[in-house]
């Protein structure tokens, strides 16, 4: 009884809280409930929202994947050089599709590296995300000597602001990875493996279960989403840049562990890391509204994630003691 008071608490918590935030914002934040605002904050919650989505799945098998921020980075800039009028081999709009793919196959790629490393030699997941984002960082500022990339094609810089049916077309494309990550988590054997993989990782290999490749999708995965961020960021500023994604990876894992997803592993759920994401812009949205310096944010926002963080071994201690 008590357990699955707190799976329902935990679960309706966040919506709770998201809800209750923005109506006392809409009083206390200069033009926070305005159309424009709204826009700005749907058009913020889409990129984050889909790289919280990769984090999660390895964050359900008691991983952690630190290299976003680099995967957003050298995404970034492969999509400006192969984009760029400037340095493009191909003419648009085969530059835009090779320079999509590109990044791409960069963010799985890298995903990859790190999941092998994990997973095949055992490596700190902590650590090896840690190594591979100094590592891609510093190669993305290496190899644009920290030069912005411009002159993308229009039909790239515009995706943000196009729409179909009146519905703008990120909406689509964050739909797509929702469904399919809410698809592969609930409704296949891949999803109960992951999960499996989170509460007991040797029990998960006695059984059968090939736990290396598993958690080489996952980190792969983790990667793909990062790439899907690096291209929204892209294109909404329409540079490629070897900075890209710097500051996000605290929004990312506050969306995540805010969102209800163990620390431990074993339990998370896509909709709560879509309220977490959805938390969190509404949070940097209206501390930014009320004019606050960065470092003050910062301080905010660590705060409610170490409070999040708190609350959530609290929890798993609770379920553990039932």
């Amino acid at each position: 009884m008590k357990a699955s008071f707190f799976k329902t608490s935990g679960a309706a918590s966040i919506i709770y809280l998201c809800l209750g935030y923005y109506i006392v914002m809409a009083f206390v934040a200069p033009g926070f409930f305005t159309v424009n605002n709204t826009w700005n904050l749907l058009y913020n919650l889409l990129p984050l929202l889909v790289i919280a989505i990769g984090q999660t799945f390895v964050m359900i098998t008691a991983g952690i994947d630190l290299s976003i921020t680099s995967i957003i980075a050298v995404t970034s800039i492969t999509g400006g050089y192969l984009m760029s009028s400037d340095t493009a081999i191909f003419d648009s709009p085969e530059s835009l599709i090779f320079g999509v793919l590109g990044m791409l196959l960069v963010g799985i790629s890298i995903g990859t590296l790190n999941g092998i490393a994990v997973a095949r030699f055992g490596m700190p997941a902590f650590m090896v995300t840690l190594t591979t984002m100094m590592l891609f960082s510093g190669l993305a500022i290496w190899l644009t000597q920290s030069q912005n990339i411009y002159n993308l094609p229009e039909a790239f810089v515009n995706m943000p602001y196009s729409s179909f049916l009146g519905i703008p077309t990120p909406v689509y494309l964050g739909v797509i990875v929702l469904g399919l990550s809410y698809f592969l988590l609930n409704k296949t054997l891949l999803g109960e493996w992951i999960y499996a993989i989170g509460l007991n990782v040797e029990t998960s290999r006695i059984s059968g279960v090939k736990v290396a490749r598993i958690i080489i999708f996952v980190y792969a995965f983790s990667g793909f989403c990062a790439a899907i961020g690096a291209i929204f960021y892209t294109a909404r500023l329409e540079t490629g840049s070897p900075v890209m994604g710097q500051n996000i990876l605290l929004d990312v894992i506050g969306a995540v562990v805010i969102g209800g997803t163990s620390l431990f592993g074993g339990k998370g759920k896509i909709i709560w890391t879509f309220f977490g994401a959805f938390f969190m812009v509404l949070l940097d949205n209206s501390l930014n509204l009320m004019s606050l310096s960065f470092f003050l944010i910062m301080i905010v926002k660590g705060s409610v994630i170490l409070i999040a963080a708190l609350l959530n071994a609290n929890r798993e201690k609770s379920l553990r003691t039932t």
